[in-house]
């Protein structure tokens, strides 16, 4: 090929043409550097490189970073991670080697990022994600691609942009919590605010009057290490806690409460032990039944707007039975890990009103926006959520907003993993500036 039919192959002369133009337009002190700048902008965007490394998540675990080079630009993003919930989400490849991490290295899956998936990956277009990710599927490997929230609303067809209304942690319970309090999180909801940057400040207020309530985070968890026995005690004494604080705050009509209960974790069998953490349980157990007639009393006496796994997570009957009162929305997550046929059945089903979309849990972007387009259709309120073992990567803040899930957890209004969600929400909404919408009292039913 001649050097004549390279340049009119690629239409350079009219490229170089293009530049020489728009640098005589806006009149370039430095002409060859402009015309340098605007040839590298016409070149297509390609990927020459992806490096993976270890690094540790917010529990001290390892996790998987990549830098995604191209021949515009580097960009990191890092993998969250959690306990596995159940058979039907996507599975961590970890090392398993007692001696290195307790078995959590992940350096099968470092290699295979440096290896295989970037072989496949080098010389394809960074902004085909569907192209990317089907060819990591191919691979049957996971990995997950980090574009910006607009380009995410491309992908997905949608042309509105919404900031998410957080549902902030204030008090942890559960198995990762070393108290007695059997639920998993209690979570306040600032629908009342006007943008995400009050319910920021929301959200933080209300936090720390609960921490100075208690003197100190710790003496709070000496305090729910002692409430009485019954679950009923211990639930409700905890949910007054966090009222008083909202009281404090003055937003007592703005915000709303939250509750994941994570029933999984204390299902025996076809009853529930809301006392299963404490030293000295009884043999207070509950009916399925039982279980509704305590959320229909929470949800009456404490303006309890969402209510997450209320049941086993092979509990169809019962989350079905509670989801049909319409008195909160209620979330699947151990119910639905994700996963496409399970929503599938449960949209079908009428078992619950809302998605709580876990990005590594069902395992790539595209695979993502299919199953909230599948809650959306249904009418169904998204809830993008973190994982317990974080990183400081805040891919989920930019996924949330162009996906306009109207919802978004992220755990408490502190710690670096969990403040650089809402601080990318708090950089979004001064990019979007007018065009900003908060999700506000639509939370549910944003588009």
């Amino acid at each position: 090929m001649s050097v004549q039919d390279y340049l009119d192959n690629h239409m350079l002369s009219r490229k170089i043409e293009d530049a020489v133009n728009a640098a005589v337009r806006a009149k370039a002190s430095d002409p060859v550097l402009f015309i340098s700048n605007h040839m590298k902008k016409a070149v297509p965007s390609v990927i020459t490189k992806v490096k993976a490394r270890q690094i540790l998540d917010s529990r001290g675990i390892p996790t998987v970073e990549v830098d995604l080079h191209t021949n515009k630009g580097t960009f990191r993003a890092s993998a969250p991670s959690s306990d596995v919930s159940g058979m039907y989400e996507a599975v961590e490849l970890r090392d398993g080697d007692k001696g290195l991490y307790l078995g959590n290295s992940v350096t099968k899956a470092v290699k295979n990022v440096n290896e295989k998936i970037s072989e496949a990956l080098v010389g394809m277009d960074p902004t085909l994600q569907s192209q990317i990710d089907q060819a990591m599927i191919d691979l049957d490997k996971t990995e997950k691609k980090v574009p910006l929230y607009k380009h995410i609303a491309d992908l997905s067809g949608k042309g509105h942009l919404t900031l998410p209304v957080p549902a902030f942690t204030v008090i942890s319970g559960g198995k990762h919590a070393g108290n007695n309090l059997a639920i998993q999180e209690i979570m306040i909801l600032p629908i009342g605010a006007s943008k995400f940057e009050e319910a920021l400040q929301m959200g933080s207020e209300t936090y720390h009057h609960l921490k100075k309530n208690m003197a100190h985070m710790d003496v709070m968890l000496v305090k729910m290490a002692v409430l009485l026995p019954t679950s009923r005690g211990n639930v409700r004494e905890v949910l007054d806690l966090v009222k008083e604080a909202i009281c404090r705050t003055g937003y007592n009509e703005q915000i709303k409460l939250a509750i994941d209960f994570a029933a999984t974790d204390f299902c025996i069998g076809t009853k529930y032990d809301l006392d299963y953490k404490s030293a000295d349980k009884g043999q207070n157990f509950k009916s399925a039944d039982d279980m509704i007639e305590m959320y229909k009393e929470l949800c009456s006496e404490y303006q309890i707007v969402s209510i997450e796994d209320p049941f086993d997570k092979e509990d169809w009957e019962h989350t079905k039975r509670f989801s049909s009162l319409g008195i909160c929305q209620v979330v699947g997550d151990d119910l639905i890990t994700s996963n496409p046929r399970r929503i599938k059945r449960a949209i079908e089903e009428s078992t619950c009103n809302a998605l709580l979309v876990k990005i590594n849990q069902i395992g790539t972007v595209t695979e993502a926006i299919e199953v909230m387009k599948l809650a959306k259709d249904a009418h169904w309120g998204v809830v993008m959520s973190h994982r317990c073992g974080e990183t400081e990567d805040s891919f989920i803040a930019d996924l949330a907003v162009g996906l306009s899930t109207g919802q978004i957890k992220a755990g408490a209004p502190c710690r670096g993993e969990r403040l650089a969600k809402y601080n990318q929400l708090l950089r979004i909404e001064e990019e979007l500036g007018d065009d900003a919408f908060y999700a506000g009292e639509d939370w549910r039913q944003s588009s």
